[in-house]
């Protein structure tokens, strides 16, 4: 299955070589020209069959949250840094593969039983964590693991329950593997399929696709937060699981363009396809970046929403997923409708 495919891939944040790799075999067969950005933006064209074209991009990020390698002690204990937005309590016990030889390694704290009372009530701290890989000295390390290695998390794809999986990368592994299917339909307008790096690092990736691509409209497709657990009052919950996809109004980064934001939402309601809107404005995603480029760029968002998301232990419902690919679909066949006024004139 390419979702699986795709979520066992490790591609943090600046180096997402194996994710790209993935992406570039699934879609060579239905595109006109593909390129590969200085940034590492994979940029997939698809000509339109109108005579008067305009362009419309379509974003998902590539890259995932993980860390890297800052130090390596005397004893053969690895020190890191993240990569990325991680809640360093979900770090301590997890399986790690680093560099490119994938050594598997485990992060490790001191032990409960050792520490002080001070120390138990402080919050966790990334410095005081280290991955122990099972060698005993500086040097034996340094035969497989470097300064500046990346490390992914060790976590397989794994469906149970009702219609859920578990893996890594969910956000933003489903919007690339509903781009990858929007590749295959053909399109009036020229389309523009951006498979990006470095968002969770700050959006780097979408910002150089968007100045090359200066798309009419644009549509992130993502993972998103999904909230409704224990804990977490109702009128709180970002997303529900088994509502549908997330139509974004606003967050951090962008607002929404209302006219594509209400399509994509009414699509879903015209063919009794479960959608919702994303009920927080918090985060962010390409969005950010894309509708300030050139003269602006009227762009939406649309997520998959996911529990867990930036840990090894993303959960999503498949039925999620497959309606997001279908309400992506209807709203790329509506926009082939729209006149040139339409397009030039959306605000």
């Amino acid at each position: 299955m390419l979702l699986k495919t795709l979520t066992e891939a490790i591609g943090v944040s600046g180096n997402e070589k194996k994710v790209r790799e993935i992406i570039l075999k699934e879609i060579k067969p239905y595109c006109q020209d593909i390129t590969i950005d200085r940034m590492g933006n994979l940029i997939a064209y698809k000509k339109g069959t109108a005579k008067h074209r305009k362009k419309m991009m379509l974003s998902a990020h590539m890259d995932e949250v993980g860390l890297i390698v800052t130090g390596i002690t005397d004893k053969g204990f690895i020190k890191f840094k993240p990569v990325g937005g991680i809640d360093p309590r979900i770090l301590i016990a997890k399986r790690v593969l680093i560099g490119e030889q994938k050594i598997p390694g485990v992060i490790g704290l001191k032990a409960v039983h050792l520490q002080k009372p001070e120390e138990r009530k402080q919050a966790v701290n990334i410095k005081e964590m280290y991955i122990d890989i099972g060698e005993k000295s500086k040097q034996a390390v340094e035969k497989s693991v470097h300064l500046g290695d990346y490390i992914g998390f060790d976590s397989s794809y794994t469906p149970f329950g009702d219609k859920l999986i578990k893996a890594k990368a969910l956000d933003d592994r489903v919007g690339c593997a509903v781009l990858i299917e929007m590749l295959k339909e053909q399109y009036a307008f020229d389309l523009y399929a951006c498979f990006t790096v470095q968002e969770e690092v700050g959006l780097r990736g979408a910002k150089v696709a968007a100045y090359t691509v200066r798309p009419d409209m644009a549509l992130v497709v993502e993972g998103t937060t999904c909230s409704d657990v224990p804990g977490v009052k109702e009128h709180e919950h970002a997303t529900s699981m088994g509502e549908g996809p997330a139509v974004s109004i606003m967050d951090r980064a962008s607002i929404s363009n209302k006219t594509l934001s209400k399509l994509l939402y009414h699509l879903g309601e015209k063919h009794n396809i479960k959608v919702q809107y994303k009920r927080t404005t918090f985060g962010g995603n390409d969005a950010g970046a894309i509708h300030l480029t050139g003269e602006g760029v009227a762009t939406a968002a649309i997520s998959v929403p996911c529990r867990y998301i930036h840990s090894p232990v993303s959960v999503m419902n498949l039925d999620d997923f497959e309606a997001c690919k279908k309400i992506v679909k209807l709203f790329l066949k509506e926009l082939e409708t729209f006149e040139m006024e339409t397009w030039e004139g959306m605000k």
